[in-house]
């Protein structure tokens, strides 16, 4: 619902425009000023002195690009807003005929958010005013930052245009309204520490609740980007804090939808600090909630992320995970299928090719579970490639050798031995220079599943024999971790009570 305060006196004149329009008044209300709440939850519009006002849209229901304000008001203008707020562009182009600067803003507002390429603006001679100036700039910004551009701007460019927008705000509001895209722009540059500098300025203004948690919101995921593994305590206790401050905030203006990506976050957090039923009953709330929204890209989002959860977990000693791991990627793959995102359908392959393989069940299933696993681990070849995906592909290559030892024995071919071959392969990627920690682990697994292979030829043995003990050695070349170390002197041990024999 889209809401229009107004004074008393004019409401049933505006009322009468609304009700004029075909079924306009079933998503707009029109309401006396004196009711207007700082709730930025409300889609709303002022209108008074003879003006249109459109506060800023804190809530990130439009890019960020600033229409004239005020805007002055007409019946024509009045109606253009709204049918843009409502997204309705077919109604909002005729409506704003008669004034060509509005007709523009629309027409640029909707080529920026369906991804229509727009041209950068020509730099007036003089401005009419110094908000003019600052909203000139700052709109600038924003095309160089989120339009698909008909010529490119680096983005150092792109930076300088927000640094002018941020020195010409009008007010704290608007101040800090571009210093959170601006911070945007830097995060998404790495520029981290920037980011949170700029951010941290822009929280300190006296600014509106809506500003402060949005910017709160963006500076915590700053936070989320800087963690990296062994995870800094007091950065993780000042991410919970900011999160759980933004979590409720959304919570009390009932956006159902911010608090899901909170809680996916949440989820994550958890998890970092082990712990696991805290991290699972987040992510499961925020499939609950998106799927309350009816937004099925996020709630596939959610699940894929769940599913991960669930399988890591399910790796590190809990098999009973792998099948609610299992239904949650085959729910997330319902949306991110082969053809939208190949990527991530590959990926989502990868691990249910692991799980197929490590699924607990019955014996005489174990086989159809083999069949399965072994085509979502080609599947996931198929798209990352050692030529495409040369990280990813030596990773697949280890899961996929990983899995073979697991599967049931077959009766035309040596499982055990084909798993050497996708380590080998794996190993061509995963060089000592580049890889030495990865390359350490896949030598391990293939030094294991060696001992298992059936080697009937002398020669053959000899071989293979000569293989295990040069992969044995190189491993203390590579790390310098105690328990690899011992497991990796483990295999030379056997190596040299079996050399007497050759």
């Amino acid at each position: 619902m889209l809401f229009i305060f107004v004074n008393q006196l004019q409401i049933s004149d505006i009322q009468q425009i609304i009700n004029n329009e075909f079924r306009l008044n079933e998503v707009v209300s029109v309401k006396d000023i004196a009711e207007i709440r700082g709730d930025f939850e409300i889609k709303h519009l002022i209108v008074k002195e003879n003006a249109i006002w459109i506060p800023i849209d804190w809530a990130n229901e439009a890019p960020p690009y600033l229409p004239a304000y005020p805007l002055k008001f007409t019946k024509n203008n009045l109606l253009a807003v709204i049918y843009t707020k409502l997204n309705n562009y077919e109604q909002a182009y005729p409506q704003a005929q008669a004034s060509s600067e509005l007709l523009k803003d629309i027409d640029t507002l909707n080529c920026i958010q369906h991804g229509v390429a727009v041209s950068m603006p020509d730099t007036p001679e003089k401005f009419d005013t110094d908000f003019d100036e600052y909203r000139f700039w700052h709109n600038a910004a924003v095309i160089a930052h989120y339009a698909e551009l008909t010529h490119f701007i680096h983005y150092s460019v792109n930076r300088r245009y927000y640094e002018r927008a941020f020195d010409l705000a009008p007010n704290d509001e608007f101040k800090a309204f571009t210093g959170k895209h601006w911070a945007t722009l830097l995060l998404d540059a790495d520029e981290l520490s920037a980011a949170e500098r700029l951010l941290t300025e822009c929280i300190a203004f006296a600014i509106s609740d809506n500003a402060k948690f949005e910017l709160m919101n963006l500076q915590y995921g700053v936070w989320m980007k800087q963690l990296t593994a062994p995870y800094d305590a007091v950065l993780l206790e000042k991410i919970k804090q900011t999160l759980w401050e933004v979590l409720q905030y959304y919570e009390r203006t009932q956006n159902q939808v911010q608090v899901a990506l909170l809680l996916i976050d949440a989820s994550q957090i958890a998890n970092y600090s082990d712990s696991f039923s805290e991290s699972l009953g987040y992510i499961s709330r925020a499939v609950q909630l998106l799927e309350q929204e009816n937004v099925p890209e996020l709630v596939a989002n959610a699940q894929y992320r769940k599913a991960t959860l669930l399988y890591t977990w399910a790796q590190n000693g809990n098999p009973q995970f792998f099948r609610p791991a299992m239904d949650a990627y085959q729910q997330a793959v319902k949306v991110f299928t082969k053809e939208n995102t190949p990527e991530v359908f590959a990926e989502i392959q990868h691990h249910l090719g692991v799980i197929y393989s490590e699924i607990p069940d019955e014996i005489k299933v174990k086989s159809v579970w083999a069949a399965v696993s072994v085509s979502s681990f080609k599947e996931a070849l198929s798209y990352f490639t050692r030529e495409t995906h040369p990280y990813e592909y030596a990773r697949i290559c280890n899961s996929y050798a990983n899995a073979l030892t697991k599967y049931p024995e077959a009766k035309l071919t040596d499982n055990y031995a084909k798993a050497l071959d996708f380590y080998r392969q794996a190993l061509e990627v995963r060089t000592a220079d580049e890889y030495p920690y990865e390359r350490a682990l896949t030598i391990l697994n293939f030094l294991e599943t060696a001992w298992q292979v059936s080697v009937p030829e002398v020669e053959a043995q000899q071989q293979l024999f000569e293989e295990m003990t040069q992969k044995a050695g190189e491993v203390f070349k590579l790390v310098g971790d105690t328990k690899l170390l011992d497991e990796a002197n483990s295999h030379l041990k056997l190596l040299h009570s079996l050399k007497l024999t050759f």
